[in-house]
């Protein structure tokens, strides 16, 4: 075994050494940063340790996440602190039945000018307008108000009125949603849900964690404190060297080959796919893949993509890309026990 294997902190430094000396100074930054913002998500968020490392890789790719699971399990405070720590603007939409799209776009008004008198046009910025953006239960909001988001998570743009309204970058668009047999949910559409990079299931604490969060904070009126560990320039700096990270031709195969599995009349689809699938994942679905896989890469202090990198994001990207038939609904089969079938039988 090679000592990149054995101290992988050498094998970041010695990436960066064949690199410029932008990368090196950014390899030199990352896991300190990273650390310190896990420490300081830890100190009001007890456990899910996988969640946040799926939120920050979310972070460093630059996409969206998903973040399903019932009243009560902190999705709400996850992403709140998570902003904090990142030193990020951060705003709130609570979706409710009644919000409307110019709730979270913003709209035109009618002002009189000063001094003039004449009347003109003033936009005013919706909530949207935000470094992260929480759209707090998503899916309790009709369809036309959850696809007021679509170009802004596409495009980072907000059109009203046939102007277009640039958003400042990095922009991120972290949702939490009821699971939807619950009463007075809205399935979110499939095309906004394909914008989603993650949906990552946040399941109850272990008894041990609740014991925690029983002691934490009923001893106490107020929330820790959360620092500031990074800014907007130097997140952006991050993404940039995500995608400078190297993935074998092989690795990038077994990606591929990975999605291409999950639709149903593809050779590549097993028993498991083509018995329970009804549509399968689109291309997008690869690219965010192979990014995810580098972001977390490098949060486990490697300069190289492993097959275990993508295997291990198979379920949060493609479980809400991939649909399932009423045969699968009839035999009891979730989508996660599919791509789980699906991974033993491509297994790398």
């Amino acid at each position: 075994m090679n000592d990149v294997t054995t101290n992988p902190a050498r094998g970041l430094e010695e990436a960066g050494n064949r690199m410029g000396e932008e990368a090196r100074v950014l390899i030199a930054q990352f896991r300190p940063v990273m650390q310190a913002i896990r420490t300081e998500v830890g100190r009001v968020v007890v456990g899910q340790a996988e969640v946040v490392e799926h939120l920050l890789i979310t972070l460093l790719v630059g996409g969206h996440c998903l973040i399903t699971g019932m009243p009560g399990t902190a999705k709400t405070l996850l992403v709140r602190t998570l902003a904090e720590a990142l030193g990020l603007t951060f705003k709130r939409i609570q979706f409710t039945p009644d919000l409307m799209p110019t709730d979270v776009t913003g709209t035109d008004i009618v002002e009189e000018e000063a001094g003039s008198g004449r009347r003109v046009w003033t936009f005013v910025p919706g909530p949207v307008f935000a470094n992260v953006l929480l759209a707090d239960e998503i899916n309790r909001t009709p369809p036309k108000t959850q696809s007021a988001l679509l170009e802004a998570m596409q495009e980072h743009s907000v059109t009203v009125r046939g102007h277009v309204h640039a958003l400042e970058p990095p922009f991120f668009v972290l949702a939490t949603q009821n699971p939807i047999e619950l009463e007075g949910t809205y399935p979110l559409p499939e095309a906004q849900l394909d914008r989603f990079l993650f949906n990552v299931i946040l399941d109850h604490l272990g008894v041990e964690e609740e014991l925690t969060v029983i002691e934490r904070f009923t001893t106490r009126v107020d929330i820790p404190e959360v620092r500031s560990c990074t800014d907007a320039a130097q997140l952006l700096r991050f993404q940039w060297l995500v995608r400078q990270v190297p993935v074998a031709e092989e690795v990038s195969r077994y990606a591929v080959e990975l999605v291409r599995a999950t639709r149903p009349e593809d050779p590549l689809a097993p028993d498991a796919v083509r018995s329970y699938v009804k549509f399968g994942a689109s291309v997008r679905a690869t690219m965010f893949l192979v990014l995810a896989a580098k972001a977390r890469a490098l949060l486990q202090a490697r300069y190289h993509v492993t097959a275990a990198d993508v295997a291990a994001l198979v379920l949060p990207v493609l479980r809400h890309r991939v649909l399932t038939n009423y045969q699968a609904e009839s035999h009891g089969k979730s989508v996660d026990e599919v791509l789980r079938a699906l991974l033993v039988a491509r297994r790398h």
